[in-house]
């Protein structure tokens, strides 16, 4: 079963210092549960839950969503479905 997955890396890492995986039969459930605070922050980087739902339903997308390079605070998300 394919599962949303946001990676953090910080500093030049290879590894991420974490992970969220969520199902994708469960995303749009689990959406809902996301903290404001953490829905803001994704917010902030541009990225719009809602949208990522949406996306997840078409079996067609797969892969990273998008990768997003804080270079100030040495950071990098990466959303994808696998």
């Amino acid at each position: 079963m394919a599962s949303l997955k946001i990676r953090v890396f910080k500093g030049n890492n290879a590894s991420p210092d974490w992970t969220v995986t969520i199902p994708l039969g469960m995303l749009k459930f689990a959406s809902k549960m996301i903290p404001k605070k953490a829905a803001a922050a994704l917010e902030d980087k541009g990225i719009d839950i809602n949208q990522i739902v949406e996306l997840s339903q078409n079996e067609e997308v797969r892969g990273t969503l998008v990768e997003i390079d804080e270079h100030k605070k040495n950071e990098k998300v990466i959303i994808a479905i696998e």
